[in-house]
């Protein structure tokens, strides 16, 4: 598959990428992807929730009552679930959500994406560009220059560059990333994924 590339004017250039079929050309699985992005949202949880038990709540351990004669339940300590400041019958406690996902599923589970969007054509190549100077109003002329103001973008770049990365911080709408952090939940939370030229390169080998 091989796709235009655009300068920052939003003009197509004489210039073509090749996107690799067996990246980009893929018939989707998208058990893979689901499995990907479960594990991406689990990695980013906390895991610090924690209620306290019966036997944490501050409270006197007297018995309450006697045992029996009472005509009502037999009740043993003010700390009990049953009444109010007692503990919490399985309460959260902190733990790890995270879990394990073989590399060639992962691997998978991106290719998947990349060719979702490929066939949906939301894939759009821009030409290697540079920012001498942090500047947002530079980077919001080019993504109406190309069509893209007001959806959601992931701006795919060869490695990290600090201009880029401030320039985009203030949009809410647009991530950036370099290609060797691509990653499956960032595809499919965007509707238009924006490579800058050499960047589909790094993809292409990284993913083949």
């Amino acid at each position: 598959m091989e796709l235009v590339v655009f300068n920052t004017q939003g003009q197509e250039t004489a210039k073509k990428v090749v996107l690799a079929e067996s990246v980009f050309g893929m018939e989707p699985n998208n058990h893979a992807i689901y499995l990907d992005v479960k594990q991406y949202l689990a990695n980013q949880r906390q895991g610090t929730h924690k209620a306290k038990q019966r036997n944490e709540v501050a409270g006197s351990t007297r018995k309450l009552k006697r045992q029996k004669g009472t005509g009502g339940a037999r009740s043993g300590s003010i700390k009990s679930p049953l009444f109010p400041g007692g503990g919490r019958i399985f309460g959260p406690v902190p733990r790890d959500y995270s879990f394990k996902l073989n590399k060639k599923l992962k691997a998978v589970a991106r290719r998947s994406a990349l060719s979702m969007k490929a066939q949906a054509a939301s894939i759009v190549v821009v030409e290697d560009f540079e920012m001498e100077t942090p500047k947002t109003k530079s980077f919001v002329a080019m993504e109406q220059n190309l069509n893209l103001a007001g959806q959601k973008i992931l701006l795919v770049v060869p490695e990290t560059n600090v201009n880029i990365s401030l320039s985009v911080r203030n949009l809410q709408n647009v991530k950036v990333v370099p290609a060797a952090n691509l990653c499956t939940y960032d595809v499919m939370n965007c509707s238009k994924v924006l490579f800058a030229e050499s960047a589909v390169n790094i993809v292409n080998e990284m993913l083949a």
